[in-house]
């Protein structure tokens, strides 16, 4: 897939985080994204994935796809590659799927030999899980936090932080999808994202 990187604009963002849940949680997690034009919040999408599932992926295609907004979106936000635990997301697959470039935001870099370790020794299908995360390559600091990035470049994705990173240093629709998530789950938001 290719992307025409020059002067592109991104206005019309979702950024999806999932909602805490206890450590001994098998199931569902509840999902949400935050979709933004500029700085204004235009909608939010909802949905479930398993703990420490596949289905991850899928279900964010399906939740763009399927909305309102999907003609207008022109990113992708995701805090962290993994919703629910381990439930991992295939970035690449996910931009290919919605012809949208996919930037990844983490406050700190991950551990990743401890994250190689426990995806093979507890999770079923670790190997595959690591390998796409190996495939993306690891985060890089930009903007006062880690990224990675599909279908934009450092740049952008630089000049994407910038400008929707308005209460620190996490994008606004990342920012707003964690505090509706922990609302969600607990009845009231808390916590740093």
């Amino acid at each position: 897939m290719k992307w025409n990187s020059l002067s592109r604009t991104f206005s019309h963002i979702v950024g999806f985080d999932d909602a805490p849940f206890p450590r001994d949680h098998r199931g569902g997690v509840s999902v949400v994204g935050a979709v933004y034009s500029g700085r204004r919040l235009e909608g939010v999408l909802t949905g479930r994935v398993c703990r420490d599932g596949d289905d991850g992926t899928g279900e964010l295609v399906r939740l763009v796809r399927d909305s309102k907004f999907a003609a207008h979106l022109q990113l992708v936000l995701l805090q962290g590659i993994a919703l629910a635990g381990f439930n991992v997301i295939d970035v690449p697959r996910l931009a290919a799927a919605l012809g949208l470039p996919v930037l990844v935001v983490a406050r700190r870099a991950p551990r990743r030999e401890a994250l190689r370790a426990a995806l093979l020794a507890h999770i079923a299908d670790g190997e595959r899980k690591w390998a796409s995360i190996e495939a993306l390559g690891p985060m890089e600091p930009l903007g006062g936090v880690y990224v990675q990035r599909c279908g934009l470049s450092r740049d952008e994705a630089f000049r994407v932080l910038r400008e929707t990173a308005i209460h620190g240093a996490i994008p606004e629709p990342l920012r707003t999808a964690h505090l509706i998530a922990g609302a969600l789950a607990t009845g009231e938001s808390r916590g740093r994202t």
